[in-house]
């Protein structure tokens, strides 16, 4: 099986560490630190791939460091993360933004770490392995894990931080299998966009100024931190490229939550994106940022909809934001994107732009099968009011007895 087979999630846990063990997961922080950047100095500007720099930097790593085995394999790994991600953000011709290694943490993995039923871990250090109790509440969300024999320890992460180690434990599940839906199906269509992020055919808008405006305020500050120029600067500059990063897929992550609550509200069995390619072509104001934000949505809500047995799929998104949702006529100029706006130049019918995108890709879905999976039946559009068939069919929400909104 594949990553992408497995759901992920990770449970915070503090570590009860004895003193005798404190010194020897400190010297272990340590050494960790110090393997992850011969193992970048050695990749910066060569490769970037797991691959190559474990070919590359393993054996040095295995002479100049205590790091064991696996460990040293590990640290190249995330050296070529670190390495990858500044080349994602075009920095690769920079050489003040080769990564440093300075946060105290250490990477675990099943082959370092091992979780015991009793609610202790034991870790690998440079030394000795130490064994910790995990200290959670009694009714804690980490039990949902710990306690369930479905979810398997998996890559984990070491935090030391205030004079106390925190354990991340990572934990996977099998993604279970999705039953394909029934002809009669309901599509929650979800068009995506710059202004609005995600927008979908029940009217539930996910606005995307902020995370445009998060990634724009880094983009400059790049530009003065490279200009600068000084050791000060390129720490800066990773720092914040590292907070820019984990606040785009915090918000990411919760407007994907957003949109299968959605499907899940509405009784969706398929929810439909339009093809993710070129979306700088399409979309007025996007780019590659934009690009990489689609498809990390896409993925995140790919694996939270499989956990409630709903398909996600992908579909031709041709002109879905030229059409008229209620007389089909489609032309350029029945969209004002300036000011997000739809009103067909045949019937008269006006609706928000991308609002009456995400109801033509659940139709795109229901006329001609999606992309990825041209076996999915489907019949129905979900609207916020109720569902409704290409061909006007409406059912209102009272005859579908809807979950009601929180």
């Amino acid at each position: 099986m594949t990553e992408s087979d497995y759901c992920k999630r990770t449970a915070v846990t503090r570590l009860a560490v004895e003193p005798r063990d404190r010194e020897r997961l400190l010297a272990m922080v340590r050494e960790w630190k110090r393997g992850c950047q011969i193992a970048v100095n050695s990749a910066w500007g060569r490769c970037h791939t797991r691959n190559e720099v474990q070919q590359l930097a393993y054996d040095e790593l295995r002479e100049r460091t205590d790091l064991g085995s696996q460990h040293a394999v590990l640290a190249t790994h995330r050296a070529a993360e670190a390495v990858k991600g500044a080349i994602d953000r075009g920095q690769a011709d920079d050489p003040g933004a080769k990564p440093e290694f300075t946060a105290p943490t250490v990477v675990y993995d099943t082959r370092t770490m091992t979780v015991f039923d009793d609610r202790t871990v034991s870790l690998t250090t440079t030394d000795e392995r130490v064994r910790c109790d995990l200290v959670t509440a009694e009714d804690g969300y980490q039990s949902r894990y710990l306690d369930d024999d479905r979810w398997e320890p998996a890559k984990s992460a070491l935090h030391y931080r205030d004079g106390e180690f925190d354990l991340h434990l990572g934990f996977r599940a099998s993604r279970p299998a999705v039953d394909p839906p029934g002809e009669d199906a309901t599509v929650l269509g979800v068009d995506l966009g710059v202004e609005n992020l995600a927008v979908t055919s029940t009217a539930e808008f996910f606005p995307g100024g902020e995370l445009a405006h998060r990634h724009r305020e880094f983009v400059d500050r790049r530009a003065g931190l490279r200009a600068t120029d000084t050791r000060s600067a390129r720490r800066t500059l990773r720092r914040t490229g590292d907070r820019t990063d984990r606040h785009a897929r915090d918000y990411l992550h919760r407007v994907a939550g957003g949109i299968v609550d959605e499907a899940e509200r509405h009784r969706c069995e398929v929810v439909a994106f339009g093809e993710l390619g070129d979306a700088h072509d399409r979309l007025q104001d996007a780019g590659e940022f934009h690009e990489w934000a689609f498809e990390r949505l896409y993925e995140f809500v790919s694996y939270r909809a499989a956990e409630r047995g709903i398909t996600v799929v992908q579909v031709n998104p041709e002109y879905t934001g030229q059409r008229c949702t209620a007389c089909g006529f489609t032309h350029p100029q029945n969209r004002d994107l300036d000011r997000n706006h739809f009103e067909c130049l045949k019937c008269g019918n006006e609706a928000n732009d991308d609002y009456n995108a995400a109801k033509n890709v659940a139709f795109r879905c229901v006329r001609r099968g999606p992309l990825s999976s041209p076996g999915v039946g489907a019949a129905y559009c979900a609207l916020s009011s109720g569902r409704v068939t290409p061909d006007g069919d409406f059912v209102p929400n009272a005859e579908l007895s809807e979950v009601p909104k929180t």
